[in-house]
Formats: structure tokens, C-alpha cells, sequence
């Protein structure tokens, strides 16, 4: 689908995007209008934007204005149906490969699946006899507008309102055509992450589906606060910067995101590795605190993710009622057990412990971070262990922007080093992820009326793992991102 070759007129950017909630995300799945957020899509910002992903996009100053929802199929976007011919097909549901099947999209949805579908008149087709087709990859835990900082704030003095937005726009093309087509982003600055999901869903930069928190909330001093500084450096935070002192305050922070844009809440239940000034282990906010965030979020049809490390934060968060302990580097048999029966999701991030172990080891990590990385990793490796044992749910997680955007696929080694089946590894990014957010309905498996969200890979990943590193073939909602590793000629 070619670019439109004139900015977008002002009162497009402004229209404010529908409501949403978690059990279908209509933000998520259809193009709505975009917020403008301040140095996020003012036009001269989404110029930058298109010219930094897109350089070879041809005549974007000049010519008659192409909208989006009429232009003309491209090179990557075929007109009418699609038939994959795959050589092998993990459909999500299970822990098998299926063999020589043909999957047909049209109008970006699975309209068949079978040996012996038959190929509709006139459609384009795909050879992936070679390959093992999958469902969209789909990670749970990203920083998407974010690059690695080892710990050091500094960037807070030097990057200009925008940046973020611009840093997004590169990570979500990576992002993609790594195989991961959704994405849940835990908490960006400036908004950023509600802007660029709005202009991916808008058609004006290729990425992932976003389903993002906004600004992540927590107590003063902790985790989701500014720490580090001095006092008279940066106003004060509170409600409206996700920093919130008891219940009321809560209640605010939480209808505060879902105001400008929140897909679901983030919470910082305890302290993290690279926070400054912060002990990893305490709980941060109340019992009462989170009851009341879960409470209030679910009634705006949110669910709440909660980063947490220490055992009392991941107790108080699972007793809240939180879909899914992101990190859990602290775990015991009590509550694994816990999680167990309510459905509770734990979110690994094994990369994110082995990015911040081995920075540490080198030197690079901040001091005050590599002390924390140094006495939570191996905890957390045994932790992990033990939950994939136990049969803990799990969704895959990555926390990419720790380290860098698009090579989230390094996960799948990690959980099967860690005891994980590879089909068990495949559904966490696959059919698990999707059942975290409510959509598994619309994603998260190969079946007919499903979301065409398809990758593929060379070889058989239940065999090698790592063949999930080299996804030659990206389709999202139905569109050609990646064919033979080659990105689509507006992906490039």
C-alpha cells in the first residue's frame, strides 16, 4: 500500500480514537484516529517519523493527498485473497506440526485451513513449502519507545519531546519483522507509546499491534517514580505522572491513563534493577492500594500487569488481582500455587536478567543497578524453574528495551533451557499471550476467522528452538510485511 504523499491535515491527527477495552481492543485491531500528544504526531514530528523508517518512501512533500482507507494495493499488500502454502504449520493449539497445509486470508482474516483446501480464483500465492508457519508472535512485556541506558538517566537532560516517539518508530519496525505482530508496551514517557501505536493502527508506519499502559503507576519514590536526582532538578510527580499516596490517589492515577489512552495499567509493585536509589526486595504499594488500582481498572474494562521482583509485592499483587507478574524473580510454592488457581500469568523476561547479569559482569551496568543485577538473577533463574515445573501459566515476556528491539526471539532459548517444552515456549508467545489479553478469539492460533497474524520460519522450531531467531515470513492482519526475509518495499 503506497504512503500518502502529503501530511495528513491537522484535524485527522486530533480526532481522539475510540474507547477500548481489554475484550476486544478496537484501537488495536482497526485503524482510529490519532491523538496528538505533545512532540509525539504534530505533523512536523510524523515527517521525521516517516522519513527516519521509511527514507525511500517516494514524494511525501509533494502531490495530491492519498488516503489510507482507499489507496491501491502494494507490492506487500495483495489484492484479494492470500493463499500460504506452508510446509508445515504449528497452529497454536496444540504440540504438534501439522503438514503441507494451505491457509487462505482474505480481507485480513483465516477464511480456511486445511490439506486439502482448495486455492480461490485469482489469488496471490505464497510458497512456504520450505517453512513451518505459525501464529503472530506476540510479546508481553516491552519498552517499544525506549533504547538500552544500562541504568544511567542521563538521556532525561539531553533528549528533545519527540524522541521517544522517533526511538519507537525504529523499535516498531524491528519489532515486526522479527515475527512479533503484538506487542503489550509496559509504560513509556511522553506518551509516546499511545502516539505510535495510534499511527501503526493509522497505516503510517509499519510495527506491531500495541496495546500499551501509558505511563506506569506507582508510589512516590518508587520503581514507576523519577529517582536518582536531586530535588530541585524536575517538578514533583504525582496523580497525573502515575505517582500516586494512598487509594484516592489510585483511583485518579489509573482513570488518568485510560483518559489519554491506556490499553491496560502497569503497576510497579516492587522496586526493579535499574531504578536508582531503590531496594529490590520491598513491597511498594499497599494490599489496599492494588485491590483499589485492579478494582477501578476492571470497571474501565482494563486488566492490570504488575512489575514485581520481591515476594510480599508479588503476594500483595497476586491476592489483588492482577493478570500477570511481570519479572517474578521471587517465588515460593505458596504462591505459584496461588497463581495456579486463579489463572495468574507469570511474564519471565528471562532476556531482561541475562541482558542486566552479563552487563554487570562487564562493567557497563550503573553501579547501583549491577549490585541489584548480581543478587536477583540466579534467584530469579530458579524461580522461573520452579514455575515451569510447577505449571505456572505463562506468557512471553521479554522486556525488550532493556536490551535491544528485534531480537526478542533469544526468549524461546531461555524458557527451554529452563525447562519448557518448545511447543510449550511456542503457545507462551502464541495461544497463552492471546488469553492474557482477552483476544484469544481474534489471536494467538491458525483458525478459521482468526486475525492474519502468520510468520514463518525455516525448518522445524519443535526440533531447534532457535530457528525462531530466523523468521523469513511476517504477515500482519492479513498484509505482507517479510517474504523470503526480504521486508516489504514500505517496511524497508
Amino acid at each position: 500500500m503506497p504512503w500518502p504523499t502529503q501530511i495528513l491535515p491537522l484535524r485527522t491527527l486530533l480526532a481522539p480514537a475510540p474507547a477500548a477495552g481489554h475484550g476486544s481492543f478496537p484501537r488495536a485491531l482497526v485503524p482510529a484516529g490519532s491523538r496528538a500528544f505533545p512532540g509525539a504526531l504534530v505533523p512536523c514530528a510524523l515527517v521525521v517519523v516517516l522519513l527516519a523508517v521509511l527514507p525511500g518512501a517516494p514524494g511525501l512533500l509533494a502531490g495530491p493527498l492519498s488516503a489510507q482507507a482507499t489507496a491501491s494495493p502494494g507490492p506487500g499488500d495483495p489484492d484479494g485473497p492470500v493463499v500460504l502454502h506452508a510446509g508445515a504449520l504449528f497452529d497454536g493449539t496444540g504440540d504438534e506440526l501439522a503438514t503441507h497445509v494451505r491457509i487462505v486470508v482474505e480481507d485480513g482474516r483465516i477464511t480456511a485451513v486445511g490439506t486439502d483446501v482448495e486455492v480461490p480464483a485469482g489469488a496471490h500465492e505464497v510458497d512456504l513449502s520450505g517453512w513451518t508457519v505459525l501464529p503472530g508472535l506476540m510479546d508481553m512485556h516491552t519498552h517499544i519507545t525506549s533504547d538500552p541506558a544500562d541504568g544511567y538517566g542521563e538521556s532525561r537532560f539531553r533528549d528533545f519531546p519527540g524522541t521517544a516517539a522517533l526511538i519507537g518508530a525504529k523499535n516498531a519496525r524491528l519489532t515486526l519483522l522479527a515475527g512479533f505482530t503484538t506487542v503489550r508496551n509496559a509504560g513509556a514517557s511522553e506518551y509516546a507509546d499511545v502516539a505510535l501505536r495510534d499511527a501503526i493502527n493509522a497505516g503510517m508506519l509499519p510495527g506491531p499491534r500495541i496495546l500499551t499502559a501509558g505511563k506506569g503507576l506507582g508510589i512516590t519514590g518508587g520503581h514507576c517514580d523519577q529517582t536518582g536526582y536531586r530535588p530541585d532538578l524536575f517538578p514533583e510527580t504525582g496523580v497525573e505522572d502515575g505517582v500516586f499516596n494512598g487509594t484516592d490517589e489510585v483511583k485518579a492515577a489509573v482513570r488518568h491513563q485510560i483518559k489519554y489512552g491506556a490499553d491496560l495499567i502497569k503497576t510497579c509493585a516492587t522496586a526493579g534493577v535499574l531504578s536508582a536509589g531503590t531496594e529490590i526486595g520491598p513491597a511498594q504499594p499497599t494490599p489496599a492500594e492494588l485491590e483499589t488500582m485492579v478494582e477501578v481498572a476492571a470497571m474501565l474494562d482494563r486488566r492490570v500487569m504488575a512489575h514485581a521482583h520481591g515476594i510480599e509485592g508479588i503476594r500483595n499483587a497476586v491476592r489483588a488481582g492482577v493478570a500477570s507478574i511481570d519479572h517474578g524473580a521471587v517465588l515460593d510454592e505458596e504462591i505459584m500455587e496461588e497463581m495456579i488457581q486463579r489463572g495468574t500469568y507469570l511474564v519471565p523476561t528471562m532476556m531482561a536478567f541475562e541482558y542486566v547479569w552479563d552487563a554487570a559482569e562487564a562493567g557497563t551496568l550503573a553501579p547501583w543497578s549491577a549490585e541489584k543485577a548480581r543478587e536477583i538473577t540466579p534467584i530469579a533463574r530458579e524461580s522461573h524453574r520452579a514455575a515451569i515445573a510447577a505449571g505456572v501459566p505463562m506468557a512471553f515476556g521479554t522486556d525488550a528495551g532493556v536490551f535491544p528491539h528485534g531480537t526478542n526471539a533469544d526468549e524461546f532459548r531461555l524458557l527451554v533451557e529452563a525447562g519448557m517444552s518448545p511447543a510449550r515456549a511456542l503457545r507462551s508467545a502464541t495461544l497463552e499471550a492471546a488469553r492474557l489479553l482477552g483476544m484469544e478469539d481474534e489471536l494467538g492460533t491458525v483458525e478459521v476467522g482468526r486475525i492474519a497474524d502468520l510468520v514463518a520460519v525455516p525448518g522445524n522450531p519443535l526440533e531447534d528452538i532457535e530457528l525462531m531467531k530466523e523468521v523469513g515470513f511476517v504477515m500482519k492482519d492479513g498484509r505482507i510485511w517479510l517474504e523470503d526475509g526480504v521486508p516489504a518495499p514500505d517496511a524497508r
